[in-house]
C-alpha cells in the first residue's frame, strides 16, 4: 500500500518529464537566435571599429549621412572630412561607415520600386 501512494506521488509530482526535457527547446530556441542574430553582429561591430582604428589622412571615406570625402585630420574621437577644395567639416570617429573606392557600386538594401 505505501509502494502504491509512494508511485502515486512521484507520479504527480513529475508528469512532464524532467526539467531538462521541458527546458530543451527554450536551450534550442536560444542557442538558434545566438548563431544567426548575435554571434554575426558582433563579428560586424569588430570589424568595424577595426576599420575605424586603420583610418589615416588621405582616406576616401563615406558617413552615415552619405557624404563622402577626403580625411585631412584625425584627432581621438574627431575625424575632419574635407568634402571639397577649402570645405572641412568634422565628424565623430563613430559616425564613418566605410572607407570609399571610386567607381563602387552603392550598396542598395532594397530594391526601389
Amino acid at each position: 500500500m505505501t509502494s502504491s501512494l509512494l508511485s502515486l506521488a512521484q507520479a504527480a509530482a513529475a508528469p512532464g518529464g524532467s526539467a531538462l526535457v521541458q527546458f530543451a527547446p527554450l536551450i534550442l530556441i536560444f542557442g538558434v537566435f545566438y548563431f544567426l542574430v548575435i554571434r554575426p553582429q558582433q563579428k560586424k561591430s569588430k570589424q568595424h571599429q577595426e576599420m575605424l582604428t586603420q583610418l589615416r589622412a588621405g582616406d576616401l571615406v563615406v558617413t552615415q549621412g552619405g557624404i563622402i570625402g577626403k580625411i585631412s585630420g584625425i584627432k581621438d574621437a574627431e575625424i575632419t572630412v574635407e568634402v571639397q577644395q577649402g570645405v572641412r567639416i568634422k565628424f565623430l570617429r563613430s559616425h564613418i561607415t566605410n572607407k570609399y573606392t571610386p567607381g563602387e557600386a552603392p550598396k542598395a538594401d532594397a530594391k526601389a520600386s
